[in-house]
């Protein structure tokens, strides 16, 4: 099983990379922005028995995302997942949001999805299968406060993932969205709320791993998550 996952160096990202990492014959490429970060990730999959790619990569920067993507079909081929993680919360209020603050979440949390997806979907259309997994949230059904850029970018990930499963059903692609409410990666961890609270990231990633073993006769297109107590 070949993977590519954005955002592996921590958090939700992370625990998909060491979830996957048990599969047989599994083979990580790992993105984000922080090199060693990336290195401790990749050893603890390769401890699992996985091989694993670090690429530094800024899904923001469209050559970086082309010169990783390009680095991993020279290598692998297309990859049988495609996991857009890649994201950031940055809390305000909209009336408070400047113009560039809003931009930046679009471009973190929409935009660098279109962009990785892009960069592999003819790879993984002319070779008929693969799935691809947006990390969206519960804040893209649901206005929160103090939400002004965030909210709507996740709004418009769950479109990019909705269309994109319109228009590949036909390709043998499948195309999932994971709605997880709060959970318990490093955008929590300084809140004075319990862990017990929140979402373990594993419980996101064993819910991916899942949705993945599916016959290729049924898809799950979205999934929501949330704390057993309800949103934070």
């Amino acid at each position: 099983m070949n993977a590519v996952i954005t955002g592996a160096s921590q958090g939700i990202g992370r625990a998909v990379a060491l979830t996957l990492a048990d599969e047989p014959d599994a083979r990580l490429a790992l993105w984000a922005r922080t090199e060693s970060k990336l290195e401790d990730t990749a050893e603890a999959c390769r401890e699992r028995g996985a091989e694993a790619l670090v690429q530094p990569t800024d899904v923001t920067d469209e050559d970086a995302v082309g010169r990783s993507a390009h680095e991993v079909l020279d290598q692998w081929d297309a990859p049988d997942v495609l996991v857009n993680n890649a994201g950031t919360f940055q809390p305000g209020l909209l009336a408070e949001t400047t113009t560039d603050a809003f931009r930046e979440q679009v471009e973190v949390n929409l935009t660098s999805a279109f962009t990785v997806t892009s960069a592999f979907l003819e790879s993984m259309q002319e070779a008929g299968r693969g799935h691809v997994f947006f990390m969206a949230s519960v804040a893209s059904i649901k206005g929160y406060p103090n939400g002004g850029a965030y909210g709507p970018a996740k709004h418009g990930l769950l479109g990019l993932a909705r269309t994109l499963r319109e228009e590949t059903k036909e390709t043998g692609l499948r195309v999932t969205a994971l709605l997880p409410g709060a959970t318990y990666t490093p955008s929590w961890q300084q809140s004075d709320l319990p862990a017990e609270r929140f979402i373990d990231p594993d419980d996101v990633a064993h819910t991916l791993r899942d949705i993945y073993h599916l016959s290729e006769r049924a898809v799950v297109e979205e999934v929501l998550l949330r704390p057993q107590r309800g949103d934070v």
